[in-house]
């Protein structure tokens, strides 16, 4: 659906920018001032703040590559054009790789924009209900931004207001610090934001996307009873629920599904805020780019007759979006099918509205399943694990047989179990090389990943020029 937030562009928040954030004057000295006047101002503003979270090719969003390329999901593929995803893949990147200098801007503008909204906001004499709602979306959106830059580079400087050119140059803030940050926007912004939108402002951020963020930064610092509160938040608002059929999370015509927990919204409106991965992650035999080519052992890692494989990944004789897949589509031999649409639904390929679920309720599910998992609760960790391997059982030919329940009373063979899950379920929803981090167990996986260094990435070494205050990443 056309999403509230690409509806509305105006100069003075136009985030995108070649520079870094110590390069430019701060968004709230210039005419914000004279900006923030009325209720439509605010909408505005906080439009804006969504705005950085686009998989399109003007924000060179390449949070996809950290977390799916880094790990053995996929190899780089396309035509060797994109230096640094190539180093991805092969874990030779730099502080110089210019993925890390663009995510990095990407998410201090989007921070900054939520700032902006934050101190500006209260003093415009508007609709309370509505202002309280705006509040919440920019103290989330704040939140989401900060756990990005977490997952990506560990600890990083925490700006909470408007900051002057002359008092950015701070340290890095602790990653525990901005976990705490976090769960206090969240609490926040779910305090006011609604359990559910409608009409033109599905899409927005809810108070179950805020329980949710709680939660996930909850599962990363392992605090696994927190982690089950804030899951069963998000369960009692009552508002979300597997739908029967996996597929229909990627379908145009079945986004913002009772599935759907925090969902980022693209539009094929011909300005650049539609799904660029339509075309990157597509076959070049089809008029993609063919990055991200899947692999032998993402495929091997599917149970017989599990539904999720074909949903997930187009492999010879196949449909694929109106072709016949054959191995020749792929150095590998297999393509990613999620995110991806027919040609006929969109005017442009790199400018598709396929959504991004960042967070589906299957996921929240197997978050209890784990911290159940983890507190060895085995027998109560099999119910929302037995949820999830029963929707895909219900879609598979062989519904007798495939996907059988996990039965087992020992800890550690059901935190496998969950694992594994989630690296099916979630499969190319950008999770993985992430999980594998937090798990400790990347070297496992990944033979030239260095403990140490390569669980997070390194600082852009533009900002390292700029802030003396920054000390880089251990290892880079």
């Amino acid at each position: 659906m056309k999403s509230p937030y690409h509806l509305l562009f105006i100069a003075v928040f136009t985030l995108a920018s070649c520079q870094g954030i110590l390069d430019k004057d701060p968004l709230g000295t210039l005419d914000v001032n004279s900006f923030f006047k009325t209720a439509d101002d605010a909408v505005q503003a906080v439009n804006a703040a969504y705005e950085p979270l686009l998989f399109n090719n003007g924000n060179n969003n390449f949070y996809w590559a950290f977390g799916v390329v880094t790990y053995d999901e996929a190899i780089a593929g396309g035509d060797g054009s994109r230096a640094g995803i190539v180093e991805l893949d092969f874990l030779t990147h730099t502080p110089r790789t210019s993925e890390f200098n663009d995510f990095w801007k990407l998410q201090y503008n989007g921070i900054n924009q939520c700032n902006t909204v934050l101190e500006k906001l209260p003093g415009i004499d508007m609709d309370e209900a509505l202002k309280n709602r705006i509040l919440g979306e920019a103290y989330f959106l704040r939140a989401y931004y900060y756990f990005l830059l977490t997952q990506v580079y560990g600890d990083v400087p925490m700006l909470l207001k408007i900051t002057p050119p002359d008092e950015l140059k701070i340290p890095k803030t602790t990653k525990s610090k901005i976990y705490q940050q976090i769960v206090e926007d969240c609490e926040k912004a779910a305090a006011w934001l609604p359990a559910q939108h409608t009409g033109g402002n599905v899409g927005r951020a809810t108070s179950g996307a805020a329980y949710a963020l709680a939660a996930k930064t909850f599962v990363y610092e392992k605090n696994w009873a927190k982690a089950l509160e804030y899951v069963a938040k998000v369960k009692a608002l009552g508002v979300f629920a597997l739908v029967p059929d996996y597929e229909d999370n990627f379908r145009k015509n079945t986004q913002n599904n009772s599935e759907s927990v925090w969902e980022i919204q693209h539009a094929n409106l011909e300005l650049g805020v539609g799904n660029s991965l339509n075309q990157w992650w597509r076959s070049k035999k089809v008029q993609g780019y063919g990055f991200c080519e899947v692999t032998q052992e993402f495929v091997d890692a599917f149970e017989v007759n599990d539904p999720r494989r074909k949903f997930t990944v187009a492999k010879n004789n196949e449909d694929y979006f109106g072709f016949i897949y054959k191995n020749s589509y792929s150095s590998t031999r297999f393509s990613v099918k999620k995110y991806l649409q027919v040609d006929t639904t969109v005017t442009q390929a790199a400018d598709g509205d396929i959504n991004y679920t960042a967070i589906r309720y299957a996921e929240v599910l197997l978050w209890e399943a784990e911290a159940l998992a983890e507190l060895g609760q085995v027998a109560a960790a099999q119910v929302p694990l037995e949820a999830v391997r029963a929707r895909a059982r219900a879609q598979s030919d062989s519904t007798a047989t495939a996907l059988p329940m996990i039965v087992t009373t020992d800890k550690q063979e059901m935190i496998d179990a969950v694992r594994h899950e989630r690296q099916v379920e979630l499969g190319f929803e950008m999770h993985r090389f992430f999980d594998l981090v937090r798990w400790g167990i990347a070297k496992e996986k990944l033979p030239d990943f260095q403990v140490g260094k390569h669980e997070v990435f390194p600082l852009p070494q533009t900002e390292l020029d700029l802030n003396p205050a920054l000390l880089q990443n251990a290892g880079y």
